[in-house]
């Protein structure tokens, strides 16, 4: 038997990059996916078509994951089209890198609203299906900058912090539930948007990693899938970093 046969799960930010081979991991897992992105475009519906290659469900929806209501009403459609929800993975997320002394309140507040605000949105959403079925996996994808910190990114290390402690204080609340709550901090992970830095850049990333090289969003993927499966069922409230020793 796969590991998520006949499992739900929302994968938040999944058209692309980590989110994407999150789906397609956990779909290869016998999991059903619903997944959303700011839009449904080719590259959503490419990817649905991907997933459901796998002969699992899948079904993109368009959701604004920083938009409260909109969180809510696209979670309640979820639940009505697959019947139950049994993983959350909330990776939407966006950089708005540079000093604090050039940062704007908008930026600030972008890099929050999507990261961390869309946490509580999806989370609060997803809980009271997750307390009828009394079991269900809560997987935030947080960075090891937010348990270092990182110069120029003040606000994403921030937004990665505070679901740090989100994670934390849920695994709390509904354990009891049956309801885990756990983080990943990836490190320096290969993706479309570090794949356009500078190669210098690149380099000197990589020579503070242990293992010398980039993580793939498949390594992040394999952590997601032991800790939306039973093989984690005594783990909550913990932070896995996938960084390749770069966090010591």
């Amino acid at each position: 038997m796969k590991l998520l046969e006949g499992k739900t799960a929302i994968i938040t930010g999944a058209a692309r990059g980590i989110g994407k081979a999150i789906a397609l991991r956990f779909a290869a897992e016998g999991c059903n996916i619903a997944f959303t992105d700011l839009a449904i475009n080719e590259a959503a519906e490419a990817t649905e078509k991907e997933i459901a290659a796998f002969g699992v469900k899948a079904k993109g929806y368009a959701s604004n994951a920083a938009n409260f209501q909109e969180t809510q009403q696209v979670v309640a459609e979820i639940a009505k089209d697959f019947g139950r929800i049994d993983i959350l993975v909330n990776n939407a997320g966006i950089t708005k890198d540079t000093l604090l002394m050039r940062m704007t309140e908008d930026q600030w507040d972008a890099v929050i609203s999507v990261n961390l605000k869309s946490c509580f949105n999806f989370t609060k959403a997803v809980q009271g299906t997750m307390l009828k079925q009394r079991s269900g996996s809560i997987i935030n994808m947080s960075s090891v900058v937010g348990v270092s910190g990182n110069a120029g990114q003040s606000n994403y290390s921030a937004s990665k912090a505070g679901m740090i402690g989100f994670t934390k204080s849920i695994a709390k609340e509904l354990g009891s539930r049956g309801i885990r709550s756990n983080a990943i901090a990836p490190g320096f992970i290969i993706t479309e948007m570090t794949g356009v830095l500078p190669e210098d850049v690149k380099k000197s990333w990589e020579a503070q990693i242990p293992m010398r090289r980039g993580g793939t969003p498949e390594d992040v993927a394999n952590t997601c899938v032991f800790l939306g499966s039973d093989l984690s069922s005594y783990v909550t409230g913990q932070v896995i970093p996938v960084c390749g020793g770069m966090n010591m």
